[in-house]
């Protein structure tokens, strides 16, 4: 089952995605500019074979809710999440405002 719902943090709206698969979920809160993700996501891919396209994205590992995700420390982002002043280890939902 796919689920896309609209939630808003501080007044800024992000789409969460969740596709429950087999023994595992995969989740991910995204707008226009970026995206956070569960640990499915392969940071070093995006900042190594995929650095042109500065990519905005943060990982967030061991989370199994979107409320999870959105509290977790990211583990680690990309290099254009950087830019922008993202870190590993801020909170998902403080990387998403960033994301403006």
């Amino acid at each position: 089952m796919i689920t896309m719902t609209p939630i808003i943090i501080e007044n800024q709206q992000f789409t969460a995605i969740t596709v429950k698969l087999p023994k595992t979920n995969f989740m991910a809160v995204t707008n226009d500019k970026g995206y956070i993700m569960c640990g499915a996501l392969d940071v070093a891919l995006l900042n190594e074979k995929l650095k042109e396209r500065g990519i905005i994205a943060g990982r967030a590992v061991g989370v199994r809710t979107i409320e999870q995700l959105l509290e977790a420390p990211l583990e680690s982002v990309t290099l254009g999440a950087e830019k922008l002043g993202i870190i590993s280890g801020m909170k998902g939902k403080e990387a998403l405002l960033k994301m403006e």
